[in-house]
């Protein structure tokens, strides 16, 4: 395995780029976009392929990446050269500034700056909806995130296959957490267990700040004081996640300190087997919440299915999008995170999450050895 920052520091493989980068090209096709401007870093990420400056929390929108249809030319803004493929050249990266009609200039020097018709964005702010139209003087701006959201929504096996192996370093961290767990212990020291584990498996980026968590009797979702000892019979659940390479690998566990089992882990498995029955290809992804329903359970506010890939992908299945997830439909080539949660009262809460890879057979576990590993 790579070395400490080392999968941070070169750009993404050049088959794996080359091909985001066509499906994007193809999308814009589709929507007519002539120019696609991405503040959002997965989906600058998804066509540049160059790892950049990873930020935790949200941040307003600049024009970080520029793709442009007719001639495939991506420019990007970076500080140095430093992960930057040969196929994106110097010329055509562009550094920080303060002063917005710097960044105007910047994007009047794009080939067909001046003729383009249609330019898509994946986000925007109030200054740049009127710096834009000074940039791009005979376009229309229309809406480009769905059309990246489109680009990302199907994993390549190139795609699978990065996913899956984040999937494994997180498992190799939470098994370490796992082996720490005890009475005693406490959520943090479990939690940098995880993270010490996740540094020496040459990865800097976790995908939450948390680890552990010692479930309530009392409360579905209260987390208590992190430093808290975990005490005898407590239902403790482990979810941990790794960013690698770009792509996010998760997974979760229950565990009960001291040993035993109670009933409530026989009602978690009982639904995570209705809830990867219900991920078939041409059926609705709201069969996820069906699965809730018919097991008597309620489900959790978080999100029952989370694309996994670079950064926030598609499908997102929550209670609160219940009417979206009617006509959202499985298809092969999907990957996400599958949550499978249960509270009991004067118990806890047992919680699993599973990375599941769809395919034309059904849900396939990136948690599982692949075929290729049989061979």
């Amino acid at each position: 395995m790579a070395g400490t920052i080392a999968v941070e520091v070169v750009p993404d493989d050049l088959a794996l780029r080359q091909e985001r980068r066509a499906r994007a090209l193809a999308e814009m096709e589709a929507d007519g976009i002539d120019i696609l401007i991405l503040g959002r870093e997965g989906n600058a990420r998804y066509v540049a392929g160059v790892p950049r400056l990873w930020t935790a929390g949200s941040r307003p929108f600049t024009p970080g990446c520029v793709l442009v249809r007719e001639t495939g030319d991506v420019h990007l803004l970076s500080t140095w050269d430093e992960g930057v493929p040969d196929d994106i050249p110097h010329e055509h990266l562009y550094g920080i500034t303060f002063n917005p009609m710097n960044m105007v200039e910047v994007l009047q020097g794009v080939a067909g700056a001046t003729t383009a018709t249609r330019v898509g964005t994946d986000s925007l702010t109030p200054m740049f909806s009127k710096l834009l139209p000074m940039a791009f003087p005979a376009a229309t701006v229309v809406d480009g995130e769905s059309t990246m959201r489109r680009a990302r929504r199907v994993k390549s096996a190139a795609e699978v296959a990065e996913i899956r192996t984040s999937v494994r370093v997180a498992e190799r961290c939470l098994a370490v957490a796992e082996k720490r767990f005890a009475p005693g212990v406490s959520e943090r020291q479990l939690t940098a267990a995880f993270m010490e584990e996740m540094a020496l498996a040459g990865v800097t980026t976790p995908s939450s700040q948390d680890v552990a968590w010692i479930t309530s009797p009392t409360h579905p979702w209260h987390h208590g004081d992190r430093d808290r000892a975990v005490a005898e019979g407590d239902v403790v659940v482990l979810a941990g996640g790794v960013i690698r390479g770009g792509y996010t690998g998760e997974l979760a566990r229950t565990h009960v300190a001291g040993g035993g089992r109670p009933a409530l882990l026989d009602r978690l498995e009982d639904l995570r087997g209705r809830l990867l029955d219900a991920c078939r290809p041409g059926r609705p992804t709201a069969d996820l919440l069906g699965a809730y329903a018919a097991a008597g359970v309620e489900p959790p506010p978080a999100p029952v299915a989370r694309g996994l890939g670079l950064g926030f992908d598609l499908p997102i299945v929550t209670a609160d999008l219940a009417e979206t997830a009617d006509a959202d439909i499985f298809e092969p080539g999907l990957v996400f995170a599958l949550t499978t949660y249960v509270w009991e009262e004067g118990v806890g809460a047992a919680m699993a999450t599973d990375p599941v890879h769809l395919t034309e057979r059904g849900p396939e576990l990136l948690s599982e050895p692949s075929p290729e590993d049989d061979q």
